[in-house]
């Protein structure tokens, strides 16, 4: 008998969406803040991790690509990358580079840079995007902020893509950020046992 599909099985077609829109329009980029803002209030209110169980759409798209289109060597990953210390430096510099941005749209909003219409990608290279936003179109600092947000966003696909072609397939979901986060959040919620 096949399974029922539910809306939330069709998620992974938002990074595809997200990815596309933000290729046009680099604005569109400030909708990956969904990415960020819902596992966390989902972590605070119910105490869980359902939004990564079921509903990112990222996880079900390495799933999809991985297993599906069977491009994962469903090789087991090495122990470290699951490791808390690696988990937590991993957030940290997550964090790090989220701050960065922040820096950066303060930076242009206060007039002492320029807006940057470039893709960072692997925190290393700047691609030039200006294809992507119209002067004018709205302020430099949201500007800034999105070709920022967006490079992020890349970036973590990416490193995803990477570790679900070595290994398995959802195994960006082993060291994701927001998974680390949402963990964090789950465990200082969980009730302590009595003594």
């Amino acid at each position: 008998m096949m399974k029922s599909k539910h809306w939330y099985d069709y998620l992974w077609l938002w990074p595809i969406l997200y990815f596309t829109l933000g290729f046009f329009n680099i604005l569109f980029a400030w909708l990956g803040m969904i990415d960020f803002m819902v596992p966390l209030l989902i972590a605070l209110i119910r105490g869980d991790k359902i939004f990564c169980n079921r509903y990112c759409g990222r996880g079900q798209l390495l799933g999809k690509i991985g297993g599906e289109l069977q491009c994962s060597r469903y090789a087991a990953s090495p122990r470290w990358l699951s490791a808390k210390w690696f988990r937590r430096s991993f957030l940290a510099f997550f964090l790090l580079m989220f701050g960065s941005i922040i820096f950066q749209t303060y930076s242009v909003a206060a007039g002492a840079k320029n807006l940057q219409e470039t893709v960072q990608l692997l925190w290393l290279f700047n691609l030039p995007w200006d294809w992507a936003y119209s002067a004018g179109t709205a302020a430099a600092w949201s500007a800034q902020f999105s070709f920022g947000f967006y490079s992020l966003m890349l970036n973590s696909t990416l490193l995803g893509l990477a570790a679900m072609a070595l290994y398995k397939p959802r195994s960006w979901c082993t060291f994701c950020p927001m998974g680390t986060m949402t963990q964090e959040i789950c465990r200082m919620k969980a009730p302590t046992p009595p003594k």
